[in-house]
């Protein structure tokens, strides 16, 4: 084989919401890791991000989510969501979760992210590699025993027990795999901007209308996120149209928030997020696992997306201890990692379509019976628990049964709904 040859037990390819955690998860338990980023460093862009309750439990078993700096995160407790015109329809308040994971986190951008690559670096099992490329997977029969990369100009030849695809929705491991993969690009992603407050904003906002989206999340440092929707393919179209058009568009959204939409000064305050989803048969094979996106992207309406990757770094840092007690990479001793996910993450897949398809809508009977189940939601404790449980990641089946959608949808009365959030945390996995 031409140029370095390095040994190592555990192989990530991406150091990206998933790839680190698992990085970081098996490097403090003296694992030997190597971790190839095709970027020359961290992440610097702009990007909206929000700690959902699963997100904050994975951070605190790694020791991180207190060590986060206090003056780049936010607690929220409440998301509200309306119409556009500003008419609230429902209040989502995660104070009703179980403490201490009762509320969301917001952060500036990839502090979290930042804070899991530090300290990566800290540990001496883990080594991190920027501007490294995967080219191919090495086989040693049908096992996949390594692989081959650029690093400097020279092509490198890493040996490993297991090889990690932790490299995004088109997976360059999953190709080489040869997993096929149902990859399903959305019609709209969202433009996000970041913007100096000169309002008391201390709650989330989440606007739906006819072809119509926009959240507003309250940072640290008095600034606010906007996420709005827009098709994908009309950001540049969007710029050349002008700030004070986008400004207008917001503000006949709300109007009230005018003073805020006006601290849109620079393009250079925006960047575009397009979203995605991936469906794949199988995330392991014979010595290689996919995780994050490279198995299961889902669309941000499930605002888990980044949480499911971390969720899964951390089954699979479980897991893999045992494989190499064992001395067992095979692909159905791997399975166990994806038996253990995937009921989560169908759900969620499943579920963001549904909201894509009921929250995007331009049919107004769609967006009235979308209203409908928001107002029903704000007077039923039981089925609004039931949603907010599973957008903090805290559940694994799917938050309604059919008639509970008839329910929600107001055709049927339900003999629970003043049920207590203290009574539904006892029952929201089905124990």
């Amino acid at each position: 084989m031409a140029g370095t040859i390095v040994d190592t037990d555990i192989a990530v390819v991406g150091a990206g919401g998933g790839g680190a955690v698992l990085a970081l998860a098996l490097a403090q338990q003296g694992i030997k890791t190597i971790v190839l980023e095709q970027a020359l460093g961290p992440p610097q862009g702009l990007r909206g991000e929000i700690l959902q309750p699963n997100g904050q439990q994975v951070l605190d078993r790694l020791g991180l989510l207190n060590k986060l700096p206090t003056d780049s995160t936010r607690p929220i407790r409440k998301f509200h969501f309306c119409r556009v015109g500003g008419e609230r329809l429902c209040t989502i308040d995660y104070g009703e979760l179980p403490a201490p994971y009762n509320h969301a986190v917001v952060t500036l951008p990839n502090v979290v992210h930042h804070a899991i690559l530090d300290a990566i670096q800290a540990e001496s099992s883990v080594s991190l590699w920027y501007g490294a490329s995967f080219v191919s997977l090495v086989h040693e029969g049908t096992q996949v025993s390594g692989l081959t990369a650029t690093r400097g100009g020279e092509e490198v030849t890493v040996r490993a027990k297991v090889v990690v695809g932790a490299d995004g929705a088109f997976s360059k491991v999953r190709q080489a795999l040869q997993i096929p993969a149902e990859v399903h690009l959305y019609p709209q992603g969202y433009l996000i901007a970041i913007l100096d407050s000169p309002l008391p904003i201390t709650e989330a906002k989440y606007y739906v209308g006819k072809k119509t989206i926009l959240g507003l999340f309250p940072a640290a440092g008095g600034k606010v996120y906007c996420f709005y929707m827009i098709p994908t393919g009309t950001y540049d179209q969007t710029k050349a149209q002008g700030l004070p058009a986008l400004q207008e568009a917001w503000t006949a959204i709300d109007s009230t928030l005018k003073p805020l939409f006006l601290q849109l000064k620079d393009w250079s305050q925006t960047a575009f997020m397009p979203t995605g989803r991936v469906r794949t048969p199988t995330w392991v094979a014979d010595g290689a696992v996919l995780i994050g996106d490279a198995a299961h992207a889902m669309n941000p309406h499930a605002s888990q997306g980044r949480m499911q990757a971390m969720v899964d770094a951390m089954t699979l840092a479980d897991l893999l201890p045992k494989c190499l007690a064992e001395r067992n990479f095979s692909a159905a001793r791997l399975k166990v990692y994806e038996d253990a996910r995937r009921p989560q993450v169908t759900m969620l897949q499943r579920l963001a379509d549904e909201q894509v398809l009921f929250w995007n809508t331009a049919n107004p009977v769609i967006g009235f019976l979308r209203n409908r189940v928001f107002r029903t939601l704000d007077r039923n404790a039981r089925l609004r628990y039931r949603v907010l449980s599973t957008t903090a990641g805290l559940r694994q089946s799917a938050p309604f049964s059919m008639v509970d959608r008839v329910m929600a949808a107001g055709f049927l009365p339900d003999p629970f709904a003043r049920n207590t959030a203290a009574g539904m945390a006892r029952l929201h996995d089905g124990r």
